[in-house]
């Protein structure tokens, strides 16, 4: 297989510190974040605004990357499932998939709701929510 490099193009400001701080997922609890973009990928954000739901993708940098079963949720009374059957963090590529709201926008930095990623946490990415067909 061959290897590709990503560059993170911005990084997760937020009181989440350590994993044990964290909801499971966004909606458990996550504190309101702020996303701050890089430089470089400044036009990118041009039609970014409050109130448009995007999906955050995010590098697991704290992730273990030897994992391929849990138990899901961490519950040892359920049965070790392989993580590609889970939201588990832990997993070969760590990629993190967030569905948030964006609460403000202050040049280069983006306040969201429900981002359970812990602070520094590279971003990857953002993509909008598509919503009807006929929106699109």
């Amino acid at each position: 297989m061959t290897e590709f490099v990503m560059r993170p193009i911005a990084r997760v400001e937020s009181s989440l510190r350590e994993r044990t701080d964290a909801p499971r997922q966004g909606d458990e609890g996550a504190p309101d974040a702020w996303i701050v973009f890089d430089d470089s990928v400044r036009a990118a954000l041009a039609d970014i605004a409050a109130g448009d739901e995007v999906i955050l993708i995010t590098w697991f940098d704290r992730a273990d990357r030897d994992v391929q079963k849990v138990h899901p949720r961490g519950d040892t009374s359920r049965p070790a499932t392989g993580v590609f059957s889970t939201r588990s963090p832990d997993r070969p590529n760590p990629l993190g998939l967030h569905r948030v709201t964006v609460l403000a926008v202050d040049d280069l930095r983006v306040q969201v709701n429900n981002l359970e990623a812990l602070d520094g946490t590279p971003i990857v990415d953002v993509k909008p929510v598509l919503g009807d067909i006929s929106d699109r």
